[in-house]
């Protein structure tokens, strides 16, 4: 008999089994909850935008001013997974979870985590770039939400399988292709306007959907190079925390293991010494006047 999980089982399955677009609607979802539950607590004790709520501001926002966001780096992460507005996440999240599932279909968990990091990095940098060039830009802007990201993954899917049929309002049959776009020039037609909506993230996250679908199986995309990237930082901090004894390979097939040259150059004398005893051993008083001791040194020995 199956006994039906609690609320709690439920979201530890999901969050385990569900995929890469649910985990990351999760890890959303708990930064927003943060966010969110630290305003109200702020508000009621009576020091609405105190000193917490720049904590958070500074933790979880990008700023588009150049100088500020040098003292901010981190900005260009943190954003991609914060938002301030319920409607503002709840919007992203069901465009994750739609786009998440569509691109699950042909690729895999790791591929879509690193477009959607990638992703709103980019779309971050492409709003830095923006107000740094464009005087009409507002000033003081700061970018938070998933849109980059989730941009990326959506971009990425109509470009590679733009005939794909998506019913628009569960009714009618739209290639993917088509609602790809109508987001791009609805976007393009925007920038630069007092909307509060990020159009050049949405831009650079394309930017990198598109590029991330091209040359799929070559060291050049932009998705293949991020997973090298990420494999040798993980391989870099492995050894760096987790030493292994230092092996040096010889010539023949040796292997010398945490010794220094001048020990390692003693340790060889010593077994040099013992073979050529042995061989004149066995010059002397021939083979089985050997120990047990001496044959099995002789015999690893040869296997060297």
């Amino acid at each position: 008999m199956q006994t039906e999980r609690t609320f709690i089982d439920e979201l530890k399955h999901q969050y385990r089994h569900g995929g890469a677009h649910i985990r990351l609607i999760f890890i959303n979802t708990v930064v927003f909850l943060l966010i969110g539950i630290s305003l109200v607590i702020e508000k009621l004790s009576g020091n609405a935008g105190g000193t917490l709520s720049g904590v958070l501001h500074d933790v979880f926002t990008l700023e588009t001013d150049f100088n500020k966001f040098l003292h901010k780096p981190w900005g260009l992460v943190t954003s991609i997974f914060s938002h301030f507005g319920f409607l503002h996440f709840l919007f992203n999240m069901l465009f994750l979870y739609v786009a998440g599932n569509m691109f699950l279909q042909f690729f895999n968990a790791r591929r879509l985590t690193h477009l959607y990091v990638i992703g709103g990095i980019v779309g971050g940098i492409f709003e830095l770039l923006a107000h740094a060039l464009f005087p009409g830009m507002s000033e003081n802007a700061v970018v938070v939400g998933a849109s980059g990201s989730v941009t990326a993954i959506f971009i990425a899917m109509a470009f590679y399988r733009p005939s794909l049929q998506i019913n628009l309002f569960g009714l009618l049959p739209v290639p993917l292709i088509l609602l790809a776009g109508i987001f791009l020039l609805s976007n393009l037609l925007n920038l630069g306007s007092d909307d509060s909506v990020a159009h050049f993230a949405h831009i650079g996250g394309a930017l990198t959907g598109i590029l991330s679908v091209q040359n799929l199986h070559s060291s050049s995309n932009i998705i293949n190079m991020s997973e090298k990237f990420t494999q040798r930082f993980l391989a870099f901090f492995s050894k760096l925390f987790n030493p292994k004894p230092r092996m040096r390979a010889e010539r023949g097939g040796g292997v010398r293991s945490g010794k220094s040259d001048e020990q390692y150059n003693m340790d060889a004398k010593e077994r040099q010494k013992r073979i050529d005893a042995i061989l004149d051993k066995i010059s002397k008083s021939g083979y089985e006047s050997l120990t047990k001791a001496e044959k099995e040194f002789l015999f690893s020995q040869s296997k060297k």
